[in-house]
């Protein structure tokens, strides 16, 4: 054999158990700390983010809201008009004269019917008890 041959033919006791480190304390503090920053920076953005979009939904729905309104209050002034030209006199004489077929009344037509009072209850000491 030469010496070649030799080095093959020893086995070599290689062990392939897994290295096991030491836990470096202040590293996992550190790493803990980052990731309560990390977790405290990603909240306070998704909170921002929520308002945000909030006040976005809110403003949309203001603005609907007043184009509702809007809506309203035009409708509201035709149904106004509308009950204005109804209640004209001028509206209900041509009404009466032409659909109902009736004639204004004469200066003789006309009568005045009073209101009668009743008269007041006699006083107590005129009253027979029985």
């Amino acid at each position: 054999m030469t010496a070649d041959t030799f080095e093959y033919a020893i086995k070599k006791d290689i062990r392939n158990n897994p290295i096991v480190r030491e836990v470096d304390r202040d590293r996992h503090r550190e790493m803990w700390r980052s990731l309560g920053v990390g977790v405290f920076l990603v909240g306070v953005l998704l909170f921002s983010a929520w308002q945000h979009f909030e006040l976005l939904r809110h403003g949309y729905r203001i603005e609907q809201t007043q184009k509702e309104r809007a809506s309203e209050v035009e409708v509201n002034r035709h149904l106004r008009l509308e009950i204005e030209t109804l209640r004209s006199p001028a509206r209900i004489e041509r009404l009466a004269t032409e659909r109902l077929q009736m004639i204004s009344p004469g200066p003789g037509d006309a009568s005045v019917i009073e209101r009668v009072l009743p008269t007041p209850p006699p006083p107590r000491s005129v009253v027979a008890r029985r």
